[in-house]
């Protein structure tokens, strides 16, 4: 059986950095030793970096590697969480494992090289709470520890394509199709944020439930078939999950399917809600589902400090001023459409997410896909989800208002957090939410 991998998390890219490395470091290729402040910056095409009174030259790149695994971590300043999201912001965060500066144009990569199991620990305290039900912790380290173990396996498509070469980009006078999935990812397996999975340091472990929920899945991952699943996850669904084709690449993955987040687990294809009139009801009258929750102890488990006063996310309404739209289309697509006339949905997967959205302005007309484009340009970050309805308000062709009505919180494929949360309190084992949200796998150890 294969041992514990290591795994590149693209940390941050700039021009100048500071970090300090708190212990002992071998530097790579150098037969020295180094420890301390430290600053790294190009010169004379090459990385430079300062050591108190000494600097060490790098052609292309630099990679300090910790004598002692547990005891010596980097401290990097000017991390930036939430990237476009309303709460970003920079912190000091702190990294055990290796430390490599790849050089990129005039810039700084920083990339840190670290075990998975050592990742999990931080990825599953960044995403939930340290205090969440033990199945719950349970079942988002398999999910966790599955998707980036398909990311370094290559098991996921780079950009643009399928696996048989098809493509669904377009990106034409009248149509913007695209997906967003792993861009500008091509120097390390993942990178540190929601863009994949947040990966905050050693600073968010805090809590020995966590290293207990890792350590007791040690190596453990979702399969289907022979293949190791592509786990998605979210925020809420809002009522049904969705299918993996519908937010990225035309692939579909049999374990990524809509499903009734709900007891019975029924086919979330059957409410047809991909028809705008069953939408629409499926929005006023919300069915029982485990994400219908407003129950404080369990949103804490998801929810950290920056999403906490988030509360309106299983059903939710925006309203926007006709010039607050027709500006924030201007901005965040970077087309002037004038003001904005109507915006119809043309296709809906099968959450209720629109897929195809037609918007039709004054000087352009353009039908713009998928779900997290969509988010995007309707919002200053990013909007909720795509599962909304739109109404006008106003006489003439020109409405004055626009609302859009809308269900869950992200893209809704896979486990869906705040659901699992739910299922974690009322007693359901983490095998249970796994088979729940992930249609026929099994959860098998790849590693010891």
């Amino acid at each position: 059986m294969e041992s514990s991998p290591h795994i590149h998390v693209g940390i941050l890219l700039g021009e100048a950095l500071q970090f300090n490395l708190a212990g002992k470091f071998a530097v790579c290729n150098q037969g020295q030793n180094i420890f301390g402040e430290c600053r790294a910056e190009i010169h004379k095409d090459a990385i430079r970096v300062y050591n108190g009174d000494d600097y060490l030259d790098f052609p292309e790149e630099a990679i300090f590697i910790p004598c002692n695994l547990s005891a010596d971590h980097v401290e990097l300043t000017g991390v930036t969480i939430g990237i476009d999201f309303h709460w970003e912001r920079k912190e000091t965060q702190r990294f055990q494992g290796g430390l490599k500066l790849l050089k990129t144009g005039d810039r700084i990569r920083v990339i840190n090289i670290i075990p998975v199991e050592k990742y999990l620990h931080s990825v599953i305290s960044s995403e939930m709470n340290a205090n969440s039900s033990l199945a719950l912790l349970k079942a988002h380290a398999i999910i966790s520890r599955s998707w980036v173990l398909a990311q370094i396996r290559g098991k996921r498509t780079s950009t643009g394509s399928s696996p048989d070469g098809k493509k669904d980009r377009k990106q034409s006078a009248d149509e913007w199709i695209d997906w967003q999935d792993r861009e500008d990812h091509e120097q390390f397996h993942v990178c540190a944020d929601d863009h994949c999975q947040r990966y905050q340091g050693i600073s968010r472990v805090q809590n020995e439930k966590v290293i207990r929920a890792v350590n007791e899945t040690h190596g453990q991952i979702l399969m289907y078939g022979e293949e190791i699943c592509d786990a998605r996850y979210s925020k809420a669904c809002g009522g049904v999950t969705e299918q993996f084709e519908n937010c990225w690449e035309p692939d579909p993955h049999p374990y990524l399917v809509s499903m009734q987040d709900s007891k019975g687990n029924g086919d979330g294809t059957r409410l047809g809600l991909n028809k705008e009139p069953a939408f629409r009801s499926f929005l006023a009258d919300p069915p029982d589902a485990f994400c219908n929750t407003t129950d404080e102890k369990i949103l804490s488990q998801v929810l950290n400090t920056y999403d906490l006063p988030t509360r309106d996310f299983y059903r939710w309404i925006v309203r926007y001023t006709n010039k607050e739209l027709s500006d924030l289309i201007r901005r965040r697509s970077g087309m002037d459409m004038g003001d904005i006339r109507s915006l119809v949905p043309l296709e809906r997967g099968a959450s209720g997410r629109i897929t195809r959205l037609e918007i039709t302005g004054t000087k352009k007309q353009l039908v713009v896909g998928k779900e997290l484009t969509i988010r995007r340009w309707l919002s200053e970050s990013h909007l909720f989800s795509a599962a909304f309805a739109v109404d006008a308000e106003g006489d003439g062709e020109i409405p004055e208002h626009f609302i859009l009505s809308g269900a869950g919180w992200g893209h809704g494929v896979g486990l869906c957090q705040i659901g699992a949360a739910v299922m974690g309190e009322q007693g359901y084992t983490h095998e249970e939410i796994l088979q729940h949200y992930y249609k026929d796998v099994k959860i098998v150890k790849t590693y010891s």
